[in-house]
């Protein structure tokens, strides 16, 4: 989503800026001469064309430019800019085609042997979490890359991660296009800065990164990113319905939405404009549950993802992929023995004959969302970028019904559901985005490779069906027609830990939550565990916003 950079020859001279761990982009004046030769953001953006030929024009054009910024002036007196550097740099490290990909490592070769200095990413893969070599065993399909290279500019963590579903990825990428990019009542650019606003409440410095740009690419105003003091009122007003969707959906009422969208509302939002608003926030805090629980590490030309310095030979990196243990094979045979338990509690429950009672159902759903599950985590303060972005910080996440504290209603199903009402309502005033979202519920919902852990010809559903309505549970979302008791039975204490986590309070996802659950599954199993819990935490929090906009409209 972020935008291709612009790129420009900076001549060194003694006024050269220091350059360090993810520093941000230095600029000074450049000379008539240097920027007719520099790579410019219209030969970047034509490596995105379909047309061969065009693109292959692209490469060479973007090569000569480099060469021949290079070789201005004396010497070693010449650098390319940092921008220049570090777009080369990710097309080094994430483009799909293998002649961009090869040539962008050439080019950054060159100039290091000519005396630039040349960043480097601090990341060997994606995520903090899944080994790059396990992605990549996965078999990550090129064509769905290739597609989003084309499309974005780019293919970035989030599209790497995600590829390890590509039916899921193409959903996502279409409605996510059309959220931010297709024809609708809401600028370009104040899409970008919602979406800004939204991960923010999360402090997803990567959503936030990458939106920003996306904002900047779309002609935003710098000075909106320094601080929510500098955007229009309009986009301010906003503020009070994003921390709610963000932590406590269930306190929305039709009093909020009256107080932007009715006829003294000032300024005045149009209910269009409003659905096209809180879809994209829904949207942002969803995925930064996704990007924390997928542990996703910064991209390449993002601060943070990359440095200028030399790797010490002293201290090599801590990974923190595969926390330690103390007995590596006891653990191995832990977790071979709880997946052969859920394998037979899966069998149990398809067999089950058991029919419960109403009031027993009811029952089963209150001790589930009021079960203590301890998330709190202890991290340090989210950088600067992240925070000037966020009003009322204290606001955060709360239990829907905290053991003995009285809770608001709770939210049944057959009252107000996504099939019965939200889906047209969105659809009426966003039109096709009913559509686009229905069909990526759908395919979460129904997405099954018939195998876990070490077994094949499974049927997942059962599992599939308590993630999902275990995270609507916690929401205040109850189902009558399902048994909650079967969300204790599958759903093992550790797994519960991640999933409330990630649902909740995303930013508190670690590596040990991470890794203490499902130990004997694939990181692929895992993160279609991710896609489940992001898409039925986007559902749970419309539902409670679409309400409150029915109950304005009648």
């Amino acid at each position: 989503m972020a935008s291709n950079p612009a790129a420009g020859c900076l001549a060194n001279g003694e006024n050269k800026p220091r350059r360090g761990s993810g520093s941000g982009c230095s600029s000074r004046h450049r000379t008539e001469s240097e920027c007719d030769v520099a790579p410019t953001v219209k030969s970047l953006a034509r490596l995105c064309s379909r047309d061969e030929e065009e693109r292959a024009a692209a490469l060479e054009e973007l090569s000569q430019g480099v060469l021949l910024c290079l070789g201005l002036g004396q010497p070693g007196s010449a650098r390319l800019s940092e921008q220049t550097l570090l777009h080369l740099l990710r097309l080094s490290r994430s483009c799909p085609l293998q002649e961009v990909r090869g040539r962008a490592t050439e080019l950054l070769r060159t100039a290091q042997e000519q005396g630039v200095e040349v960043p480097r990413a601090l990341a060997s893969g994606p995520s903090a979490f899944i080994p790059a070599k396990e992605i990549l065993k996965e078999g990550p399909d090129q064509d769905i890359l290739i597609e989003s290279f084309l499309s974005m500019g780019r293919v970035d963590h989030i599209t790497m991660v995600m590829v390890l579903h590509p039916a899921y990825l193409s959903c996502f990428l279409r409605t996510q296009h059309a959220l931010l990019e297709m024809d609708g009542p809401l600028p370009r650019h104040w899409r970008h800065y919602i979406v800004v606003m939204a991960a923010a409440r999360h402090h997803c410095s990567y959503t936030v990164q990458q939106h920003s740009a996306g904002f900047l690419e779309a002609g935003g105003e710098e000075s909106w990113l320094s601080g929510l003091q500098h955007a229009p009122t309009k986009l301010r007003s906003l503020q009070t319905l994003n921390k709610l969707l963000a932590h406590r959906p269930w306190l929305i009422t039709q009093k909020h939405v009256q107080e932007l969208v009715c006829p003294g509302a000032d300024p005045r939002w149009s209910l269009a404009e409003l659905i096209h608003a809180v879809v994209l926030m829904a949207h942002a805090h969803s995925l930064c549950s996704f990007v924390w629980g997928c542990g996703l590490n910064p991209e390449p030309d993002h601060i943070g993802g990359y440095t200028f310095q030399l790797p010490s030979p002293i201290h090599p990196p801590h990974s923190p992929q595969c926390p330690a243990h103390e007995d590596g094979r006891q653990e191995i045979v832990d977790g071979a023995m709880e997946v052969e338990v859920l394998m037979q509690r899966m069998v149990e429950l398809q067999l089950q004959e058991e029919e419960c009672t109403q009031e027993e159902m009811v029952t089963r759903f209150e001790r589930e969302r009021s079960e203590s599950i301890p998330t709190a985590v202890v991290r340090g303060a989210p950088p600067d970028l992240v925070l000037r972005l966020v009003e009322d910080q204290e606001f955060r996440y709360e239990d829907f019904a905290p053991r003995g504290e009285q809770s608001p209603n709770t939210m049944r199903a057959q009252d107000y559901s996504w099939e019965d009402h939200g889906f047209s309502l969105v659809n009426r005033l966003l039109p096709d985005m009913g559509q686009l979202l229905d069909e990526k519920f759908q395919v979460v919902s129904n997405l099954t490779y018939n195998r876990m852990a070490m077994h094949e010809d499974v049927d997942t559903h059962t599992l599939r069906k308590a993630l999902w309505n275990y995270i609507h549970c916690l929401y205040g979302i109850r189902y009558d027609d399902y048994d909650y008791g079967s969300v204790n039975v599958l759903l093992e204490r550790s797994l519960k830990v991640f999933v409330k986590t990630m649902a909740c309070h995303p930013e508190q996802t670690t590596a040990r939550v991470y890794h203490a659950f499902w130990r004997h599954f694939r990181h692929s199993e895992k993160v279609h565990a991710n896609l489940i819990v992001m898409e039925a935490r986007l559902q749970a929090a419309l539902l409670y916003v679409l309400r409150a906009i029915t109950h304005y409209m009648r």
